[in-house]
């Protein structure tokens, strides 16, 4: 297990963590949330062991083996399934061992080696790398380009799956999220769900943390606190701590009153002077209550646009792609037939490479039309934020000297005071206002596009992935700022609470074209999981098929594939009515564990109460220490299901 006891860690003069103490159990799956510069990486990087604690004591099991994504850009011509496959480092291990002992002619050696690979899964450590790459959204033809031939947002990903490769014991995942259309991500949960180790996310989505966390590491203050459940679940316990400790608080601070005022009315009279002292003693003795302090929440909302013309656009027979080098153009979306009506919420699905910001980016006049005509309403005004922050942004620019150029456009008799105040809502304050656009955070990039699109007061919101650096905070404020929002918005998010709170319908960007999605984003991730599956059948057929014709080609008799599917099937029925008992037992240890996790979860919650007597607080421990039993038990009882269920497989 991981453990922190009493950690105390610092970056330069700001402190990180103090006094912090958590354990982390081995198989656990925790969420790490805070707000932005909270220090959450910095953990990351204890527990990598790029830093060292300034004080207290860190411990992790010396064997665990760690994996996490690089950060660094990788620069190089190597074949995209052989950089994902180098980061499995016990298969690279065992390769290295047996070229080594081939080198030095060692009959011992090489038959230690060949073990090694055999239990490193060399035989089929190919074909992983390259499902974790589909899976992930690459194309067949990519799955040996070099990886100097992909774009950055494409390179994270290898990096990502390279990460994914490697047979962790630790995880550690920073925003994994953020370079991945909802396709990819819809994968990426899954195949964390499946994942055997001790798994650290931070994320700031919403929906993908509820999916694959069933512990939450807040960070807030310098202070971690651990909570036993998902996001949902902590947001709902941390307001009842929260609500706990200010009562306690406020209850507090009458007795201090009370007492105060017996001090200062009696401590002069000789009669009650004993009495005064006495209570003076009692203030002195008495542990002060700090008041609940929580960071402000950031909120704003998009001003009322001047006029709302109807239909803001009329898309007939577009074409929208990108002009090349030398003339021509490359045609991505075709044959657009869409109206957008006033107060409209869509959301633009799709995976990644179909053509969302291409779409987006014609409409927000970033791009010129190909062909056909979209024909834009009278007064229409566009509020466009960009996937990439600095599209919109000049790195040599102040936050102040931004808006003050984008205020002589929009409205030059804006005052520099006007603006210095507008930016303050956005939390450009002070020297903040100052700083170069350069030298700002993803975050902060990020709410200064929103402070610009509120100053416009435009009547239709083009929005390309605007959550890709935002918190959750912020994310939150965005929502409720598009759901009060009186014009139209265009939504391209994988942020699927997002999608979920502000659009009521969306359209569907696949296979070249553009039409509507019957459906809501249920109905999307099933219709994902299907094409997922036509995929691997026509694969599969393609496969059949090639290894007929090279059985042909050798003058061998064809395979009889309708006795081998009869005989597949046949097999299949029998692996079934074995798993049967094993799938019911599976489903009650899992009931059951849900129940006594929220259970644990309660008793946990009850013991933080003020008003317990010593009777009432050993009963809640004794029921705690019989639920963590309990859990534990049906933890491992489940776990031996799921290898029974794996070896049937097998």
């Amino acid at each position: 297990m991981i453990t922190l006891r009493n950690v105390t860690l610092r970056r330069g003069a700001k402190v990180v963590l103090e006094g912090a103490n958590v354990t982390l159990n081995p198989g656990e799956k925790v969420g790490l949330v805070g707000r932005n510069g909270a220090g959450k990486s910095s953990l990351f990087a204890l527990m990598a062991g790029r830093l060292l604690a300034d004080a207290g004591d860190f411990e992790m099991p010396p064997t665990w083996r760690l994996g996490e994504v690089a950060q660094a850009m990788p620069e190089t011509e190597q074949p995209a399934t052989d950089f994902v496959l180098d980061g499995d480092l016990p298969l690279v291990e065992a390769r290295e061992s047996l070229v080594a002992a081939e080198g030095r002619n060692d009959g011992h050696a090489i038959a230690e080696a060949h073990v090694k690979l055999e239990e490193a899964g060399a035989f089929d450590a190919r074909s992983r790398a390259q499902a974790l790459l589909l899976g992930l959204g690459f194309k067949l033809q990519q799955l040996d380009a070099p990886v100097n031939s992909f774009s950055g947002g494409w390179r994270m990903r290898l990096q990502l799956a390279r990460a994914l490769m490697c047979p962790a014991d630790l995880l550690l995942l920073d925003e994994p999220t953020n370079h991945l259309d909802l396709d990819a991500l819809v994968w990426l949960e899954g195949w964390l769900q499946r994942f055997k180790g001790t798994l650290l996310v931070i994320s700031h989505d919403r929906e993908f943390l509820d999916a694959i966390t069933g512990v939450t590491l807040h960070l807030e203050n310098a202070k971690l606190d651990r909570y036993g459940g998902n996001y949902t679940a902590f947001e709902s316990m941390r307001a009842e701590r929260l609500s706990q400790q200010a009562s306690a608080y406020e209850r507090q601070q009458d007795k201090i009153a009370q007492l105060q005022r017996f001090i200062d009315r009696f401590k002069a009279k000789a009669t009650k002077a004993k009495q005064a002292q006495s209570r003076v003693k009692a203030l002195d003795r008495m542990e002060k209550l700090a008041p609940v302090l929580t960071a402000s929440d950031f909120s704003f909302e998009f001003r009322e646009p001047a006029n709302l013309p109807n239909p803001m656009l009329s898309l007939r027979a577009l074409e929208c792609g990108y002009p090349q080098e030398g003339g021509g153009s490359v045609t991505i979306v075709r044959n657009v037939n869409r109206t957008v009506l006033a107060g409209q919420r869509i959301g633009i699905l799709g995976a990644n490479g179909q053509g969302k910001s291409t779409l987006v980016k014609t409409v927000a006049r970033e791009l010129a039309p190909i062909a056909g005509t979209l024909t834009e309403g009278k007064g229409l005004t566009i509020g466009y934020f960009a996937q990439q922050e600095m599209d919109l942004l000049h790195a040599e620019d102040t936050p102040l000297s931004h808006m003050v150029r984008l205020a002589k456009v929009v409205s030059p008799q804006a005052r520099e005071q006007e603006l210095r105040d507008f930016l303050g809502q956005f939390r450009f304050g002070g020297e903040m206002a100052a700083q170069p656009v350069g030298t700002l955070s993803g975050g902060e990039k990020a709410r200064l596009v929103l402070a610009s699109l509120v100053w416009q007061r435009p009547n239709l919101l083009l929005l390309d992935e605007p959550t890709n650096h935002l918190d959750l905070t912020t994310r939150e404020a965005l929502s409720m700022a598009l759901n009060e929002f009186e014009g139209t918005v265009m939504l391209v998010s994988h942020d699927r609470a997002l999608l979920r709170e502000v659009c009521d319908e969306f359209w569907l960007v696949s296979r070249g074209g553009v039409e509507p999605f019957d459906g809501d984003l249920d109905d999307y991730q099933r219709w994902l999981l299907e094409q997922a599956k036509e995929a691997a059948r026509a694969l599969k057929d393609a496969a059949a098929a090639q290894a007929a014709a090279a059985a042909a080609a050798a003058g061998e008799a064809p395979v009889n594939r309708k006795e081998e599917r009869k005989a597949a099937a046949a097999q299949r029925q029998k692996l079934n009515e074995q798993a049967k008992p094993i799938k019911n037992e599976l489903k009650k240890v899992e009931t059951r564990l849900a129940k006594a996790t929220e259970e644990r979860d309660a008793a946990l919650a009850s013991l933080g109460a003020a008003d317990l007597s010593p009777q009432q607080r050993a009963d809640a421990g004794r029921q705690l220490k019989a639920l963590e039993e309990e859990i534990e038990e049906l933890e491992m009882r489940w776990l031996e299901l799921g290898e029974q269920l794996e070896q049937l497989a097998g």
